[in-house]
C-alpha cells in the first residue's frame, strides 16, 4: 500500500479527491441556483430574502475553496468549469422562470437538502477510507449548510 506525504494511503488519498471533486460539482451547481435566486427573487420581504440568498451564498463559497484547495493538497486536481460542474453535479437544475420568493426559497431549500445529504454521506466515506481530515472538512460544510437551510426553512414558516 503505497503511502503520499500526508500519511494517508493512496485509496484514502484518491476516495478523498473523488468526494470532494463530486461536493464541489454540487456545491458549484447550488451556488450557482443560489445566485440565480437572489438576481431575480421578488415579492414581500424582498430585501430580507435578497439578502439571505447573499449570505447563504457567502457561506458556501468558503467550503467550496476549501474543498477545492483540499484536492491541491491531495495532489489531485480541483474540476470547476462551468462545463464540468454541469455535467459531473448530482442536483436537480434550477429553475430559470421562478421569481417569487416563496417559490425560490423552496427551490434552493430543495437543493440545500440534497446537497446536504451527499455532504453527509461524503463524511462517512473519507473516514471510512482513512482521511479524518476530509472528513472533517465535510463535517463543517454540513453544519453551515444545516444552519443555512434552517434560516431559509424559517422564511417559510
Amino acid at each position: 500500500m503505497a503511502v503520499n506525504v500526508q500519511g494517508l494511503s493512496d485509496n484514502a488519498r484518491k476516495t478523498a479527491i473523488a468526494e470532494l471533486n463530486a461536493r464541489l460539482a454540487d456545491a458549484v451547481a447550488l451556488s450557482a441556483a443560489i445566485k440565480q435566486a437572489h438576481w431575480n427573487v421578488k415579492g414581500r420581504n424582498f430585501i430580507a430574502v435578497h439578502e439571505l440568498f447573499d449570505t447563504v451564498f457567502r457561506n458556501l463559497q468558503g467550503h467550496v475553496d476549501t474543498m477545492a484547495e483540499r484536492v491541491q493538497v491531495l495532489d489531485g486536481v480541483a474540476v470547476g468549469t462551468v462545463e464540468k460542474v454541469a455535467k459531473a453535479s448530482t442536483l436537480k437544475e434550477y429553475p430559470t422562470d421562478l421569481t417569487k420568493a416563496e417559490d425560490h426559497i423552496k427551490a434552493v431549500c430543495e437543493r440545500m437538502r440534497d446537497y446536504g445529504k451527499k455532504v453527509r454521506e461524503a463524511i462517512d466515506t473519507t473516514d471510512e477510507a482513512g482521511d479524518a481530515d476530509t472528513a472533517d472538512l465535510f463535517t463543517a460544510a454540513s453544519r453551515t449548510a444545516d444552519k443555512d437551510l434552517w434560516f431559509m426553512e424559517s422564511h417559510l414558516e
